[in-house]
C-alpha cells in the first residue's frame, strides 16, 4: 500500500497525469480521483492494523500531495481535493488519534505539533473553499486542541512548536516551493491563539516570549482571534 502511494504520488509531481506519459495510461488520467479516493481510504483503514508506523507514512504522503495541489496543477481539475472527495482534516485526525492510542500522548504530540506546521492551512485544502468536502473541513489547530486533554502536554506542544517553526523557515529558505514566513504565519493564527490562551501562567512565560519573538510568528501570536 505504501509502495502504492508513494508511487502514486511521484507520477502525479513529475507530471505524468497531465500529458502523455507512458507510465500513465489515459484511461488512469482520466480516472485519478478515483485511485487517489482508494488509496486514501487503504491508507486511512491500515491506520486500524498492526502496522502503525507505515500507515501513518502513507496517510502523510497523500496529505502532503493534498496541500501542494491548491498551488501546484498534478491533475486536469479545477479543484484537485474537491473532486477526490479527500477530507485533510478528517484523514489527519485519525492519523493522530491512532498514534495516541498506540504511540502515546507524548509521541502524538511531538509528531501532531509537527504536522500541523508542515500542513495547516487558514482556508482549508481544496482551492475554492465553497465544495462539498470544503464544508467538512476543519482546522488541524481545532483538531489538535481537541486531543490535549492535560495540560502538561500544552507545555510539550508549545516547545515543540518552536523548533517546528524553525525547521519550516530553514527548509523554506533553501527552496524556491513552500509558503513564505507571512503565508506561514497567517496559516499558524488560530493555532497560535489558542496555544497563548492555553499558555496561562508565570511558569509559561519564557515559552510564550520565546514564540512571541519568532520572526515567523510575532504579527500573529497574539493579535488574531481563533478562527471558529
Amino acid at each position: 500500500m505504501l509502495a502504492r502511494v508513494t508511487e502514486f504520488a511521484a507520477l502525479a509531481r513529475s507530471g505524468a497525469y497531465l500529458a502523455g506519459d507512458r507510465r500513465v495510461s489515459r484511461q488512469e488520467r482520466t480516472r485519478w480521483r478515483t485511485t487517489f479516493r482508494t488509496l486514501a481510504q487503504d491508507s486511512i483503514r491500515a491506520l486500524s492494523g498492526d502496522d502503525v508506523n507505515t500507515a501513518v507514512r502513507a496517510v502523510s504522503v497523500l496529505v502532503d500531495l493534498a496541500c501542494e495541489t491548491r498551488e501546484y496543477d498534478y491533475f486536469r481539475s479545477e479543484d484537485p481535493m474537491e473532486a477526490a472527495r479527500f477530507v485533510v482534516s478528517d484523514a489527519v485526525a485519525a492519523m493522530w488519534a491512532r498514534l495516541r492510542d498506540t504511540e502515546g500522548a507524548g509521541a502524538m504530540v511531538e509528531q501532531a505539533v509537527k504536522d500541523l506546521v508542515r500542513w495547516e492551512r487558514r482556508w482549508g485544502w481544496t482551492r475554492r473553499g465553497d465544495g462539498r468536502v470544503s464544508a467538512q473541513e476543519v482546522s488541524l489547530a481545532s483538531t489538535l486542541d481537541g486531543l490535549l486533554v492535560v495540560p502538561d502536554l500544552w507545555t510539550l506542544a508549545a516547545r515543540t512548536y518552536g523548533d517546528a517553526v524553525d525547521e519550516a523557515v530553514r527548509k523554506r529558505a533553501g527552496s524556491r516551493r513552500g509558503r513564505s514566513q507571512a503565508e506561514l504565519a497567517q496559516d499558524l493564527s488560530q493555532w497560535n491563539s489558542v496555544l497563548v490562551s492555553r499558555l496561562s501562567g508565570p511558569q509559561h512565560d519564557e515559552l510564550v516570549d520565546r514564540l512571541s519573538a519568532h520572526p515567523a510568528l510575532a504579527r500573529t501570536l497574539t493579535d488574531v482571534p481563533a478562527d471558529t
